[in-house]
């Protein structure tokens, strides 16, 4: 089949051999759809690498002092493709690089935006930037995808109504062939795992607070293990230290293997404070794992509480210490099975169809 249409995709996204997330996943599967019909595929990414799926890809990675917008700009210049459609993953939106890009393309520019927002919205000076490049910029961007309906609300709110006509939800999916099945769920002091990089933001120490108000009774049976690396690792392990919930808490680093590791959990705890749309929280679902988290981003477009998980406030530790209670002494629980939805309405093939439809 010959090659029909020419795109490039840009990902401000670091190719990690030792991770292999919903994205990753995402990537591979968007490429073969794309080289089976005949479109020519060249990636931009932070940098270059040749495990799984990414050995069958074209890749211009950055150099270490430089950004994709700078680098593609760059090849844009030296080697002048002829791109029919630009998407961009990551990137900031409503700058001057897609009135470039446009101009010097005039090919159909794709932006998607998986940028969490901070609890409590912008700061005012921040907004007022954001209104201003929405007017001068937002009419070079074509379509505007947003992971969930939460992200494309708070991007008209970012940018202005002006785009509302430009923009779609396509959801987050995951692979769920590979995802095994809880199959046993404990009603009585049943087990909780966290999986999510380890930042402030993502609230794991409201979990270990809510922990520590729980009776001493429970906190000797209680297992939480802890999936995930990040920047606030050592802090958190310091805080269950002097909480002395050190029998509680495993911290169990990266797990290529998370798509079987759910099974072994009954539920999953992420009380965070700032989401797009969560590939985690997809995935335990699909593992037939509720999931207990906070009303923030997108969750409760996959949550529903009481049905396959629940929701409490950000920050409100004795709202998810009384959850957490409830659910060990057997008091309230989930039965349903948690798979069916995500089967139905948030997998990979879905996400990659709606991908695909905007650049036919």
């Amino acid at each position: 089949m010959g090659v029909n249409k020419h795109i490039a995709i840009l990902c401000d996204y670091k190719l990690l051999p030792e991770r292999i997330g919903g994205m990753d996943q995402f990537f591979w599967a968007f490429h073969k759809k794309c080289e089976h019909e005949g479109i020519k595929v060249d990636w931009f990414f932070p940098n270059i690498s040749h495990h799984s799926g990414y050995a069958h890809f074209d890749i211009m990675a950055t150099d270490d002092n430089t950004s994709i917008e700078f680098t593609f700009l760059s090849y844009l210049k030296q080697k002048k493709p002829k791109y029919d459609v630009v998407i961009t993953h990551f990137l900031e939106l409503c700058t001057p690089f897609f009135q470039e890009v446009k101009i010097r393309t005039k090919a159909r520019m794709i932006a998607v935006d998986h940028n969490p927002r901070p609890l409590g919205g912008y700061s005012r000076t921040k907004r007022v930037m954001k209104k201003l490049k929405g007017r001068l910029y937002s009419k070079f961007i074509d379509v505007f995808v947003g992971v969930s309906h939460y992200t494309v609300f708070e991007m008209q709110k970012d940018f202005g109504r002006r785009i509302a006509h430009k923009c779609e939800t396509i959801y987050n999916g995951v692979i769920i062939d590979h995802i095994l099945i809880q199959k046993d769920r404990k009603k009585l002091n049943p087990r909780f795992l966290v999986a999510s990089h380890l930042r402030e933001s993502k609230g794991i120490q409201d979990l270990i607070t809510a922990v520590s108000l729980l009776s001493s009774e429970i906190t000797k049976e209680l297992t939480i293990d802890i999936y995930g690396d990040g920047p606030y690792e050592s802090q958190l392990e310091t805080m269950v230290t002097e909480k002395g919930l050190h029998h509680v808490f495993q911290f169990m680093g990266n797990s290529p293997t998370l798509h079987t590791t759910y099974a072994a959990y009954d539920y999953m705890i992420q009380p965070t404070y700032m989401e797009c749309f969560s590939l985690s929280i997809l995935e335990s679902l699909a593992a037939n794992v509720p999931v207990i988290t906070t009303p923030v981003g997108g969750n409760e477009e996959a949550v529903i509480g009481g049905e396959n998980g629940y929701i409490f406030a950000a920050k409100d530790t004795e709202a998810l210490k009384e959850i957490i209670e409830r659910l060990y002494e057997g008091k309230q629980g989930i039965t349903n099975n948690t798979r069916t939805a995500i089967a139905q309405e948030f997998t990979i093939d879905h996400m990659v169809h709606n991908h695909y439809k905007l650049i036919q």
